[in-house]
């Protein structure tokens, strides 16, 4: 069971000033439960090498048992320092995708093209794909072997509205999860604030927030 994992090379947050990268919670849960089913998890990255980790997740208050797991794990921090490059990833040698969240890429990953064919390559492999809280931004471009956008008709969760309104982002970044899927012909849901909401749809996971890190990966591992 071989896992592909991607990561945010982006650690700007719009034109703020502020530093933003991947969430760190929502890579370490999802790794940990992958790796505890035994999955053999690769990492990767647009540009490769060491990925921008948000400084807001490495606070005191967003710290969790996986976080805490990972500052003990030298074996993790040196594979995180080493992400491949994702112009040089195929899909043919995984079973499963799945993208952590932060905010990096909305900027990013949503419009990198070896991003977008991997997710399509995966598709049309009939492999499972999955993201978490800011995550799903990957699925805005993607195409299925219809042509119609791969989200199109599907039902989907992500990082809603009002929780990018909570955190006083609205303006800053460069679209809304909720607004981007309602573009592309999804159909989507949400559960409470900050409470995890999981949608499975086919072999497409998607979960709203951080909250939410744990039950994506479990519904990555039920498909595969």
């Amino acid at each position: 069971m071989k896992v592909l994992m991607v990561l945010t090379s982006h650690d700007k947050l719009g034109d703020s000033g502020h530093a933003t990268g991947f969430w760190l919670e929502e890579f370490t849960t999802p790794y940990y439960t992958f790796l505890d089913a035994g999955a053999d998890i690769t990492l990767a990255s647009p540009k490769g090498g060491l990925p921008p980790i948000d400084p807001n997740s490495t606070q005191e208050d967003a710290q969790t048992e996986t976080t805490k797991r990972y500052d003990a794990d030298q074996d993790l921090k040196s594979k995180l320092a080493n992400t491949l490059e994702l112009s040089g990833v195929s899909a043919d040698d995984f079973d499963a995708i799945f993208y952590p969240g932060g905010h990096g890429p909305l900027w990013d990953l949503s419009e990198d093209k070896d991003s977008i064919a991997l997710i399509e390559a995966f598709s049309a492999q009939a492999k499972p794909v999955g993201a978490v809280c800011h995550g799903p931004a990957v699925l805005r471009h993607p195409k299925g072997t219809d042509g119609k956008p791969l989200v199109s008709g599907k039902q989907v969760t992500g990082f809603s509205n009002e929780e990018e309104e909570a955190v006083g982002l609205t303006q800053v970044v460069p679209f809304l999860i909720e607004d981007m899927f309602a573009q592309t012909g999804a159909t989507y849901s949400r559960g409470d604030t900050w409470q995890s909401h999981v949608v499975t749809d086919g072999l497409l996971v998607t979960g709203q927030n951080p909250a939410s890190s744990d039950a994506s990966a479990k519904a990555v591992l039920a498909l595969l």
